[in-house]
């Protein structure tokens, strides 16, 4: 998975962004499997804030990028052929509702991965649960937080360092996810 055109497309991302000093932080699957539960995907999800993405677009579009949709924030990587979904610092995970859990500031909430910077394990486990408990279409929200439990072995401790708006929706996960199935 770490040499496919999604994780290609990721690592060249990323070196943009950091060539241009804008704040990012990796998020949806690349995050999860850099926290330790790999699982296949599509596209590369970026955390930016609304002036990143502005500055992005104009150094980048027609040089490797390209605009999903005129005017709108996904966007398309051209060398690789991977869409880009543009995750913004401020709106809201889920249904895009007002909730107690939003997108956060990439200069806040990134670290170091292996490769590229990352969402820390607790903002991603929080927008992730947050994601699933408001939008009944990102179910794969909660199993990826319970798979996450499982493959990194997570303690049911993490949930204090949650929003607690979801902290019980981690703490019933983190339950599930101690139950082995039969063989």
């Amino acid at each position: 998975m770490k040499t496919g055109k999604v994780h290609q497309a990721a690592l060249a991302m990323a070196r943009r962004l950091d060539q241009a000093n804008i704040p990012y932080a990796i998020a949806g699957a690349m995050a999860l499997g850099a926290h330790g539960y790999e699982r296949v995907t599509v596209d590369v999800d970026v955390l930016l804030t609304r002036e990143g993405l502005a500055r992005f677009k104009e150094e980048q579009l027609g040089r490797g990028y390209a605009e999903k949709f005129p005017g709108r924030k996904g966007l398309r990587d051209t060398e690789y052929g991977v869409s880009i979904d543009v995750l913004i610092a401020g709106e809201f995970p889920g249904d895009g509702r007002p909730k107690p859990v939003a997108f956060p500031d990439p200069a806040e909430a990134a670290i170091e991965g292996e490769r590229f910077r990352i969402l820390t394990l607790p903002k991603l486990v929080e927008l992730k649960l947050a994601s699933g408990m408001t939008a009944p279409h990102r179910l794969k929200d909660l199993a990826d937080v319970l798979e996450l439990v499982r493959a990194a072995k997570l303690p049911v401790e993490l949930a204090a360092s949650l929003n607690p708006y979801v902290r019980e929706k981690y703490e019933e996960l983190w339950r599930a996810a101690q139950i082995e199935d039969p063989e």
